[in-house]
């Protein structure tokens, strides 16, 4: 047995199915003979997606695995590692390295020296007998505390040295650690949320993490209490749920914004509460309770007047008990008056933007296709994701996601054209969903090509491109040079290079063909086909509550 045979044994014990990859590296043999389905990118960042993807659809178990060359693969999956670690996903990354001879010689890349600020975990695996050892110090990095992606960098010449098979005997997959709040704590926070005036729960990405929807959902009806979510924690709070006000990020939701400035306490569970151009800014004078299960989070950016340490589904299993025990059955406010609130928000908020989302206009306004999508697909069979710029903040604040992982938000690190490798590996985690990214024609020029890795790896994913052949989001910061060489214009017809690569396409500049258009496009995936819509859009400059707390 080799070493990387005895990892790949690993891999199937921690249940993994598909290892992301591009050549060369010997770990795509020996996760194929071991019955590890390879996917080969075109390029290793979307690679890197698509394990990312992958293991935010399954909640990270199994998670998603990453495999690359040493040099070249290595250095070009570093963008999409950097937007992993942002966002706290759980994935393993096995990149080969140079021959231990050749270790440390300039210039030769060092996975192990390069990647240690965007990795939970890195480490050189320098003797083929510590292979099981180094496999659990890996998942174990990736599942404990705050989620994240570990790195096990494999010399060429301990890949494939031989190991005896013994170095598996009594390896098993580890389950995370998990820790509730103080119980101190946890009843000044309760107090504080059913004394409040106005309060609002924040959710964030580790309530997806900590499987905690239930609990999340319960507290807020026990108490009466409206929930937003952040742009990560997006489905952690179902979206049709009368007590949800939607998400907020630069760009927020009507019912956020009139609910998050009226509140008096914020009570803000599994979100770190980070001053970000990703994130809703918490206005001064709020009374906030934050509970987190990394230290590093409380008081970085905000004081917290009552923290709480802790894992979210055990923290909010202790709010409930405690809030429960306070009520005495006398409920904080009378069932339904908060969610009709909510309503007359949101119905207020639609009526000001209903003539973009219906809009004739042509080019077409993306939100007329929002709108033309919501109507058609229901959210809680669909897997749906963003790319960075327009799109992100045309689509966050109006899509309403359904349970838990039908919407995957990210962006503190924001690299133009992740979704496509995010959709990719969402679809091989959840086949029976409807699939779909939406990304700028910008974002189609990073990593469009990738698209043939859907056709050629039968991933029937949809792939809806605003084409406005323009950097639209960067109008103000390129007006000079714009205006004197063009330097914001774009150019391509993306239908047919789908076409040419074999998937299923088509172009749309009516408004009234939208709605058709997406339902053949949605056809078109169920027959197993790799989908791209291609919309011909304007430069939509409108956005909700753009940096309104800024």
């Amino acid at each position: 047995m080799r070493t990387i045979d005895a990892i790949a044994q690993i891999l199937k014990m921690e249940g993994v199915k598909y290892l992301s990859a591009f050549p060369t590296t010997p770990m795509i043999e020996a996760a194929a003979e071991a019955g590890i389905r390879p996917i080969i990118c075109r390029q290793e960042r979307v690679g890197v997606g698509i394990a990312d993807g992958y293991a935010r659809a399954t909640n990270g178990s199994p998670p998603g695995v990453f495999a690359m060359q040493y040099g070249p693969g290595a250095e070009n999956a570093y963008a999409g590692v950097a937007t992993a670690f942002s966002d706290a996903v759980p994935m393993l990354l096995l990149p080969l390295g140079h021959p231990t001879q050749r270790d440390g010689v300039f210039p030769l890349f060092s996975s192990l020296r390069s990647y240690e600020s965007v990795t939970k975990r890195v480490e050189l695996l320098n003797s083929p007998g510590r292979v099981a050892d180094a496999m659990r110090r890996s998942f174990a990095a990736m599942r404990m505390g705050r989620p994240g992606p570990a790195m096990l960098e494999i010399p060429a010449d301990v890949a494939t040295a031989e190991v005896d098979p013994s170095v598996l005997d009594g390896y098993r997959p580890m389950s995370a650690a998990r820790s509730g709040a103080d119980d101190r704590d946890v009843e000044r926070a309760a107090r504080a949320l059913l004394d409040a005036r106005g309060p609002v729960i924040l959710a964030g990405q580790g309530v997806l993490y900590a499987d905690a929807t239930p609990e999340l959902v319960e507290l807020a009806e026990l108490t009466q209490t409206p929930v937003m979510t952040t742009m990560a924690g997006k489905s952690a709070f179902p979206e049709k749920h009368p007590l949800a006000l939607g998400s907020g990020s630069g760009v927020m939701s009507g019912p956020v914004y009139r609910f998050l400035s009226d509140a008096d306490v914020v009570f803000g569970v599994g979100t770190s509460f980070t001053r970000h151009g990703m994130t809703t800014p918490i206005p001064p004078g709020k009374t906030l309770i934050h509970a987190t299960n990394d230290p590093v989070d409380l008081g970085k950016d905000y004081h917290a007047d009552v923290p709480l340490l802790g894992d979210a589904r055990l923290v909010l299993r202790q709010m409930i008990d405690c809030c429960r025990d306070l009520l005495q059955d006398a409920p904080r406010r009378p069932a339904g008056a908060v969610a009709e609130e909510i309503a007359s928000a949101r119905a207020e908020w639609l009526a000001e933007w209903n003539p973009k989302l219906t809009s004739d206009e042509t080019p077409i306004t993306p939100y007329r296709v929002i709108g033309e999508f919501m109507a058609l697909v229901d959210s809680d069979e669909a897997i749906v994701t963003h790319d960075s710029g327009s799109p992100r903040d045309q689509l966050m604040p109006f899509y309403r996601a359904g349970g838990p992982r039908t919407y995957l938000g990210w962006g503190k690190s924001h690299g133009l054209g992740t979704g496509l490798g995010l959709n990719l590996g969402a679809k091989l985690a959840h086949p029976d969903k409807f699939v779909v990214n939406f990304m700028g024609d910008a974002a189609f020029g990073m990593t469009g090509l990738d698209f043939e890795t859907a056709v050629r790896s039968n991933i029937p994913i949809l792939t809806v491109v605003f084409n406005n052949s323009t950097m639209a989001i960067e109008t103000a910061a390129m007006a000079a040079s714009h205006s004197l060489y063009g330097t914001r214009d774009l150019g391509g017809d993306y239908a047919g290079m789908a076409r040419s690569m074999g998937g299923w396409a088509e172009r749309v500049t009516d408004p009234s063909q939208v709605a058709s258009a997406l339902g053949r496009a949605r056809d078109a995936t169920e027959n197993g086909e790799a989908a791209l819509l291609e919309i011909i859009t304007s430069e939509e400059k409108e956005f909700s509550h753009r940096r309104a707390f800024a």
